[in-house]
């Protein structure tokens, strides 16, 4: 293969590179942790808690990909506001590619009425990643006598800057009663740059999502004990972000508000080609709660045949203190699992 074919692929590649990590993970346990998905879940519970999300994708591929969300707030009841932190971790083996960033939040909360509660939060975060230029090697840097690359590129790299970082703001609002939700959230609002060339400039697009979380009456002809300790929620979650769009919806069932079972679709909204199928996956995910810790398992499944990744594990585990004042006041906060 000649240098100028070798520079083309090269090219190519970074560019893919490039598209994918401008746009930002999207955890499949948005419902059973959702501090990932909106700041307005802050101090939601109106006590401190904290917990982290680990996920792994595309384990059948040379591109495996590991991701780490961790979460801490607390909530200050004289204000009626609640503060916290996040960190992101975000690592590609194949191309030595990372990405931390960390996030301030704040959010508040003001009653409507009886009922209803309105929560906006904005969010400031500091991001930095890389790329591991150094590490690529093209055809003419192959030493064939001694059937090893040399240990510099003859390329001029200097182009291709190894990191980046920049400041970010984000804004969410949530609408809350005791037992449903429906929220939106506006992240990247100053589109930070985020290009790795010199004088380069890639805004990041910004991240749109209106998520909902709707309570479903159980049906009252079943067995009492059963019917009252039972709990069905209908999942949706819209996202856009540049020329991408999704659609999730789903189901999610409770018991005794220490189990949950549940299912999302990923829809596929963007209309590619006349073969394009409406469903291109789905996530399976359970969840377990005892005495204030939550620990939460899913499984990503893509439908799309032409993909053999190997799915998507996540598994997360938080913990919720001052669990007893929880119960004094129930429908001030919002449910979470």
């Amino acid at each position: 293969m000649n240098k100028i074919k070798i520079n083309l692929i090269l090219l190519l590649l970074l560019l893919t590179c490039f598209k994918s990590y401008s746009q930002d993970i999207i955890f499949s346990q948005n419902f059973i942790v959702p501090e990932n998905l909106s700041s307005s879940f802050t101090g939601a519970i109106r006590a401190t808690k904290l917990g982290s999300i680990f996920r792994s994708q595309w384990r059948n591929t040379n591109v495996k990909t590991y991701s780490n969300f961790v979460f801490a707030d607390t909530w200050f009841e004289r204000y009626n506001s609640g503060i916290g932190f996040t960190l992101l971790n975000q690592k590609e083996d194949g191309s030595d590619y990372t990405f931390n960033q960390l996030n301030i939040n704040f959010a508040m909360a003001f009653q409507i009425n009886d009922t209803w509660f309105f929560r906006p939060s904005v969010s400031l975060g500091y991001g930095m990643k890389s790329f591991g230029f150094q590490n690529l090697r093209f055809g003419d840097d192959f030493d064939e006598a001694n059937f090893v690359f040399l240990p510099t590129s003859s390329e001029n790299l200097s182009l291709f800057s190894s990191r980046k970082s920049y400041f970010d703001y984000s804004s969410s609002l949530l609408f809350n009663n005791k037992d449903s939700w429906i929220g939106v959230t506006f992240k990247h609002l100053n589109k930070p740059n985020i290009s790795l060339t010199e004088n380069g400039n890639i805004p990041l697009d910004i991240f749109f999502s209106l998520h909902a979380k709707y309570y479903l009456p159980f049906p009252t002809k079943y067995t009492r004990y059963f019917a009252s300790k039972s709990k069905v929620f209908m999942l949706s979650n819209f996202i856009k972000q540049g020329p991408l769009t999704r659609l999730d919806i789903g189901t999610q069932y409770i018991f005794d508000d220490k189990i949950s079972l549940g299912m999302t679709l990923r829809t596929n909204t963007n209309k590619y080609s006349n073969d394009a199928k409406l469903i291109n996956g789905f996530t399976t995910f359970f969840g377990l709660k005892w005495q204030g810790y939550r620990f939460g398992y899913s499984y990503d499944v893509n439908t799309l045949s032409i993909l053999n990744s190997g799915g998507v594990h996540e598994v997360s585990l938080s913990y919720d203190f001052d669990i007893n004042q929880r119960a004094i006041d129930r429908d001030r906060e919002v449910r979470i699992f």
